[in-house]
């Protein structure tokens, strides 16, 4: 049997004795909108939980308009335009319109990775489109603190200070924040460095609701619903995509109420229930733009966990095309690899601020105490590969025939899709 892993920009086939059980993990077959484009002029038209964009923008002097960063397949040159062009129908100036890449604590997306991002010349032409940077404390306004766990919140001034603020964005499961989109662009997507290191240290990584699919008791979800609570607000436009990235759900209104309904659709597709655990799990980092990194391919190692049998192998594919990551992260995999698991987790448990990026080497440690990691990777060098801290392969194929050799068990799982499938067990 020949199983296909998203993989890059393409596909990485891989050949399977078909003695093998494969039990294939992916997604129901979803809705694909016919016309993406009156979709989305529908949804701008009839809001969820509020007025139209033509109404609230009538009433507006200046917008921003939250965008995410270059490692999530948005659909931004889909939305953009008919959103910006509602806004300057309205009477809003176009140098009162700001685009913001919502970055967090990841680089800037400039020149050609800007031009691919926004996918839209017109949109570049017409209105400023800026980056996010998160370590400058002058760009930033301070809100307060949140009443329960106590983050000073900092955000973008450009977006607090706008009359009109909509964060725009993709809908599917996160690791640590139960899903992506709305409030989350905002924070940590538009947050100061000491907000997102705080909502990311390590008690709240730690948290056992802090997990994919969930928002009950979930600190970081709490915390993030409060920052838009003491930001007084704000709109979103949520999209769902297919696994070939077509447009499946878009809607359009207040930030709560129009991610809530997001989610609502897209749990239907994402969460997956399985039967079995599987001593053999194979998936990817989902292809690009995910996989450009190791960084975001830890995503793929915590999503499928939950049918890994304890002490089996997760093999996972990821081309990480630009390497690990920050140069911050490659620090906390080197510290992870000098210290060994226990220790690394001992000390960052004991700090109030997490040390930037270093929650995803602590996600990391979460298939680590389940099973065997072994990756596929092209794009890392011998040196990159032994900072990992898992096992590296030169075959996809060789690594699952030695784990059902080992194991004696000839049951596989594969996700195809990596992290934007959670398959669960029943």
């Amino acid at each position: 049997m020949q199983v296909q892993l998203n993989y890059g920009r393409s596909k990485l086939s891989v050949e399977l004795p078909d003695s093998l059980k494969i039990t294939i993990v992916r997604k129901p077959p979803m809705p694909v909108l016919p016309d993406p484009l009156g979709a989305v002029r529908r949804a701008l038209q009839e809001p969820v939980g509020t007025g139209s964009l033509a109404h609230l923008a009538s009433e507006a002097r200046s917008a921003a308009i939250a965008v995410c960063d270059i490692t999530r397949p948005v659909p931004n040159h889909l939305f953009l335009r008919p959103l910006i062009e509602i806004l300057l129908h309205a009477g809003i100036p176009a140098g009162a319109i700001r685009v913001l890449v919502a970055t967090g604590l990841h680089r800037p997306n400039l020149g050609l990775e800007l031009d691919e991002l926004i996918g839209d010349p017109w949109v570049l032409r017409t209105v400023r489109v800026e980056s996010h940077y998160a370590t400058r404390d002058e760009d930033h306004a301070l809100l307060g603190t949140t009443a329960t766990r106590g983050t000073v919140v900092r955000l973008d001034k450009r977006f607090v200070e706008a009359d009109l603020k909509i964060a725009t964005g993709l809908v599917e499961p996160h690791f640590m924040a139960g899903y992506s989109g709305g409030r989350k662009v905002i924070a940590p997507g538009l947050a100061h460095a000491e907000t997102i290191t705080t909502f990311h240290s390590a008690r709240f990584m730690a948290d056992p609701n802090s997990v994919n699919c969930n928002f009950k008791g979930n600190p970081l979800h709490e915390e993030q619903l409060e920052i838009v609570r003491m930001l007084g607000g704000a709109l979103a436009l949520n999209t769902v995509v297919d696994e070939d990235r077509q447009l499946s759900f878009v809607n359009f209104g207040e930030i709560v109420a129009s991610h809530a309904e997001a989610v609502a659709f897209v749990r239907k597709y994402a969460e997956v229930p399985v039967s079995d655990r599987f001593k053999t799990v194979v998936t990817s980092a989902a292809g690009y733009p995910l996989d450009r990194t190791y960084y975001q391919t830890v995503k793929s190692m915590v999503g499928p966990i939950d049918i890994l049998e304890p002490g089996g192998r997760l093999i996972v594919a990821s081309e990480c095309s630009e390497g690990l990551g920050s140069a911050e992260f490659v620090e906390a995999q080197r510290r992870l690899i000098q210290l060994g698991s226990d220790e690394f987790l001992r000390r960052v448990l004991l700090k109030s601020h997490a040390a930037i990026d270093e929650w995803q080497t602590q996600m990391q440690l979460k298939p680590m105490a389940v099973g065997k990691i072994q990756l596929y990777s092209t794009g890392l060098s011998p040196a990159q590969r032994a900072l990992t801290g898992i096992e590296s392969i030169e075959s996809v194929r060789s690594a699952v025939l030695e784990s059902v050799a080992a194991s004696g068990d000839l049951s596989v799982a594969v996700v195809p899709e990596g992290p934007y499938v959670v398959p669960f067990r029943r």
